[in-house]
């Protein structure tokens, strides 16, 4: 029996090669990596993390360290059910959301990859084992593009590998959202996987209209067409407007998703295992899109979320997302031809670079 000996958290700024905007957050120039590292009493080590988009990663990082060690010191390390729950209810009434739940999640990331070096197997294999061939999507942060350079920076993840495609929409009018999904599919010919990720922009109405006009071009779903709080509207959406959505980046917890997904309001349920409660909620919302025979994609995150893919047998597209910090791990995801591989590597196989991280106060 192994029992969790240290908590020690992380808090650093990710500065990106290029500033990237999309309809609601704006220009961001740089991530906020919130890290939790676990150490046993047999001295195995397991890393988890989060991120913001620049801000409050101080919050995550005062629970990590000021809440979280008293709850899980002692505990046995294998017990990632018991030490979820007890961190969540211990966490509920200040929480259910926001911070407490990213901290969770980084949390019960580093019990999983801990679990899984001990076990001397990779993530995905011991969560189940379906295929670790994980078909992917590049996500782009691209709605300030020109369409110009919209499609040169296509170009460029085509030389990369990847064979399907994430863009942004939701900018001024509709007429020039219309015009870059036409610019996009035209470039890249008919049936080449598709996507357009509006950030919850649009109003329900504006949504519907939306998806209409871009039915000609057959995309493979419209992503977050309207804020998450409004399940109704997004069952509108998706009745009326004639294309599969895509919602659930900022849905924080299992129960969320299960209202999409019994509302009918959800075709690609797409949990983010650094804010959805980490690996332990992000399968149970796999299993609950499984029961419902729905496919499950992912936000974020895409060097764990591979593993938690590749256990699925109802994975759509892994998300792979710039979030710039392939500079700071030492193997950064594999892709081949579409495809993202799921490491081998015991646990779930990221290992940062710690000296090249730079520190920031809380």
């Amino acid at each position: 029996m192994a029992l969790i000996q240290s908590v020690e958290t992380g808090f650093y700024r990710i500065p990106l090669p290029l500033a990237l905007s999309d309809s609601t957050h704006g220009e961001i120039t740089s991530f906020e990596l919130i890290t939790v590292r676990l150490r046993d009493s047999e001295d195995a080590e397991g890393v988890g993390y989060t991120y913001t988009v620049g801000r409050n990663g101080g919050s995550i990082a005062y629970i990590l360290r000021r809440e979280i060690p008293e709850l899980i010191e002692s505990q046995e390390a294998d017990d990632t059910e018991a030490i979820w729950q007890r961190a969540w209810w211990a966490l509920h009434y200040g929480g259910r959301g926001g911070p407490s739940v990213l901290a969770l999640s980084a949390l019960d990331i580093a019990l999983w990859d801990l679990k899984a070096r001990r076990a001397n197997l990779p993530l995905w294999r011991l969560l189940g084992g379906f295929d670790g061939r994980v078909p992917c999507y590049a996500g782009g942060i691209d709605l300030d593009l020109s369409v110009e350079d919209l499609l040169k920076q296509t170009d460029d993840n085509l030389g990369k590998g990847f064979r399907a495609i994430k863009m942004k929409v939701g900018g001024p009018d509709l007429a020039s959202d219309v015009a870059r999904v036409r610019a996009m599919r035209e470039h890249l010919g008919e049936e080449f996987p598709l996507m357009a990720d509006a950030n919850m922009k649009w109003t329900v109405e504006q949504a519907i209209r939306a998806a209409k006009a871009f039915q000609p071009f057959d995309l493979t779903w419209l992503e977050e067409p309207t804020i998450p709080d409004d399940v109704a509207g997004h069952r509108r959406i998706l009745a009326q407007g004639g294309l599969p959505i895509a919602a659930g980046e900022n849905l924080r917890s299992l129960w969320e998703f299960k209202n999409y997904i019994v509302g009918d309001a959800v075709s690609y349920p797409e949990p983010d295992v650094t804010n959805c409660g980490g690996v332990t909620s992000f399968m149970k919302i796999a299993r609950l899109a499984e029961a419902f025979n729905l496919p499950v994609t992912s936000h974020g995150a895409h060097d764990v979320t591979v593993h938690l893919l590749a256990a699925c047998q109802n994975r759509s597209y892994l998300e792979a997302h710039g979030f710039g910090l392939d500079r700071y791990i030492e193997h950064p995801l594999i892709l081949e031809q579409g495809v993202a591989i799921a490491p081998m590597r015991p646990g779930h196989g990221v290992s940062f670079d710690w000296k090249g991280l730079v520190p920031l106060s809380v």
